[in-house]
């Protein structure tokens, strides 16, 4: 055969015998899947950090596909672990049967199911990251996240709402668990959970551990319970304040005003104190999963409050959850999401984190206040990637990258419908209240929007683009689908809210308090002078594009080694910067790359510049009213 032939052979191969020997993956329906399918996680084995998942499937005999979940709900794309699942095998009367993986769609598994039987037994195993570099670690000998996502085989065919699951898990002895599912009965270590549909199955995610306590979260008189979880590193870790508790119930009562209504029969967060168990937040209807360090209640700050993490989340089971844009909602976890409407889904629920962690008081009113300030300053100057992209396009990050590290990532932007999101928000509610004389508020459309159906949680309530602005129309008319589209396309800048609210930006040469505490891990931010920022080691994290630090030739991943012929600290760069403000001490950094070094020098004359918020005389403060609690 001659070379020119091979591709052409190739291709005929390809598209013939092995495309003709896979069967066809049948679409999702929506009919019930006859019987119900139990499902065993054993989540004792520690050592290891392995999962052990049995499975008993009612079936029928002939052709079988099971498919392992490909996309995740809250990920927003199609990252399910499945390269750590091992050691598959189906038995049925006591015979093991011959399975084929899909060469197309490698989640599915095919399968013949014998004449005369009615029960196929699944069993593999799921093997947790055993350190950082193989994903987010999962286990510790002190606590686990059990995502059920990640721990199950479903039948194609069928819409996940109509796949009745029976779980149950055997946990290590001594440990307490928490789960949104209810309990129906124990035996030992091992807790029978109430049967329910696989999407509220893998919505139900577990935090278990052997150090834990439930804090009681519930608003005086509410008839809906809401708990905190929290699993720690060690006993010390879990002692929180009264005050501390107060505020986080407050968290909840503030979310109440806000909405107006709960979209679950309880609401248990997830909460990891630890540095051994990777940190997350991920969102669902009726808990969330939410791990930081775990010095969060003991080395608490009071002047700079606490993280947004759990009002983010906790925002969710309204926005994204029971309200789920119309091209996010899919019949199972197998087929494409699209995440056009991320803008609302993460972009408005960062807005009313930030907004629920100030009027509860987990974050006081200055810190939040500084907080935006970040926000606004990388909006106004951190963002030249905005000269090329848009915020809508953003949206198709967590399928472009699945958050993998950016090696510029203010130039090549990752996610910016999160931020750049809650800055398009921050100018609508400017405008509704400016407009209609204070009389009206974003506060009216949550309530309009997410705060319907008062108690339903079981289905969910989608919508479009028009939907958004109807409601927005009904709050206060206006051209919202222009204003919408001329910030999400690129035409209009994204930071006009600010002084809509009656705030500008402003630079001073000392970071603010909260910008010093929040950046304890010893790192140094000179990204609106020189153009950089770099870890305490010297490691060049990110470099502005187009920056005194990027046009001097410096490049992401570097290590800057000396400042001027001194050993390179946070402190002696800053010193170097301001002695260069009449230009007569250039600064001479002597860079590593890889084994070279080389001495860069930037002529920047601009001295320190730290992002601040201040007053507009004369003008109304909607940002104050805004991040006010409602009484």
């Amino acid at each position: 055969m001659t070379p020119r032939l091979l591709p052409l052979a190739l291709a005929l191969l390809l598209a013939g015998p092995l495309a003709a020997q896979a069967p066809d993956i049948p679409p999702p329906q929506d009919v019930p899947y006859p019987g119900t399918i139990r499902v065993e996680v054993d989540a004792t084995d520690l050592a290891h950090r392995i999962f052990r998942v049995k499975q008993t499937i009612p079936v029928q005999p002939g052709s079988l596909t099971l498919l392992y979940p490909k996309w995740v709900p809250g990920g927003h794309s199609p990252r399910n672990p499945i390269d750590k699942i091992a050691g598959i095998t189906f038995k049925a009367n006591g015979q093991t049967l011959d399975w084929k993986r899909d060469p197309l769609d490698v989640n599915a598994f095919h399968l013949q199911v014998p004449a005369g039987v009615q029960t196929l037994t699944a069993e593999f195993d799921y093997l947790t990251p055993t350190n950082g570099s193989q994903g987010r670690v999962v286990m510790t000998p002190n606590m686990l996240n059990l995502q059920f996502l990640a721990t199950v085989l479903y039948p194609a065919g069928h819409y996940a709402h109509r796949i009745m699951i029976d779980p149950r898990v055997t946990y290590p002895a001594g440990w307490t668990a928490f789960t949104a599912l209810d309990e129906e009965g124990r035996s030992g270590n091992t807790v029978d959970y109430k049967d329910v549909p696989l999407d509220i199955f893998v919505d139900s995610p577990v935090y278990a551990g052997r150090y834990a306590k439930n804090i009681d979260l519930t608003p005086a008189g509410s008839r809906v319970p809401v708990k905190l979880g929290v699993v720690a590193d060690a006993p010390k870790y879990l002692e929180a304040t009264p005050k501390q508790i107060a505020l986080h119930k407050a968290l909840v009562e503030q979310a109440l005003k806000l909405f107006g209504a709960q979209h679950y029969d309880h609401y248990q967060f997830l909460f990891s104190l630890s540095d051994q168990m990777g940190g997350n937040g991920l969102e669902h209807q009726r808990s969330s999963e939410n791990g930081v360090e775990p010095d969060y209640f003991t080395g608490w700050n009071e002047k700079i409050g606490f993280t947004d993490l759990l009002a983010h989340e906790y925002t969710h089971s309204w926005n994204g959850k029971y309200r789920r844009p119309a091209d996010l909602w899919t019949p199972n976890f197998n087929v494409p999401m699209q995440d056009s409407l991320l803008w609302v889904y993460e972009g408005q629920t960062q807005y009313w984190g930030n907004v629920l962690a100030a009027r509860s008081g987990l974050r006081p009113l200055p810190a939040s206040i500084d907080a935006l300030a970040l926000v606004v300053a990388t909006y106004a100057e951190n963002r030249p990637g905005l000269s090329w992209r848009n915020i809508q396009d953003t949206t198709n990050d967590p399928i472009i990258a699945n958050r993998a590290p950016r090696a510029y990532r203010n130039y090549q932007m990752s996610e910016d419908y999160y931020s750049g999101g809650q800055m398009i928000w921050l100018e609508a509610d400017a405008l509704i209240r400016s407009r209609s004389g204070g009389k009206k508020s974003l506060d009216d459309f949550a309530k309009a929007f997410f705060g319907v159906n008062d108690g339903e949680w079981e289905q969910q309530n989608t919508y479009t683009f028009d939907d958004v602005v109807a409601t927005l129309n009904k709050v206060l008319p206006y051209d919202w689908a222009t204003f919408l589209r001329e910030r999400l396309d690129g035409k209009k800048g994204l930071t006009g809210g600010i002084e809509a609210a009656g705030w500008r930006l402003v630079f001073k040469d000392t970071p603010s308090a909260y910008a010093k505490a929040n950046a304890r891990w010893g790192g140094a931010d000179f990204v609106y002078s020189l153009g950089l920022s770099l870890g305490k080691d010297g490691t060049v994290s990110d470099v502005r594009w187009d920056s005194p630090a990027f046009n001097a030739g410096i490049g992401s991943g570097a290590t800057v080694v000396a400042v001027n012929g001194q050993a390179f600290s946070p402190d002696v760069l800053a010193d170097a910067v301001k002695a260069n403000t009449d230009g007569k001490a250039p600064i001479a950094l002597l860079v590593k790359e890889f084994d070279r070094y080389r001495t860069v020098t930037i002529d920047y004359r601009g001295g320190l510049r730290y992002p601040h918020l201040e007053r507009i005389p004369g003008t109304p403060d909607y940002l104050t009213a805004i991040l006010s609690p409602r009484k």
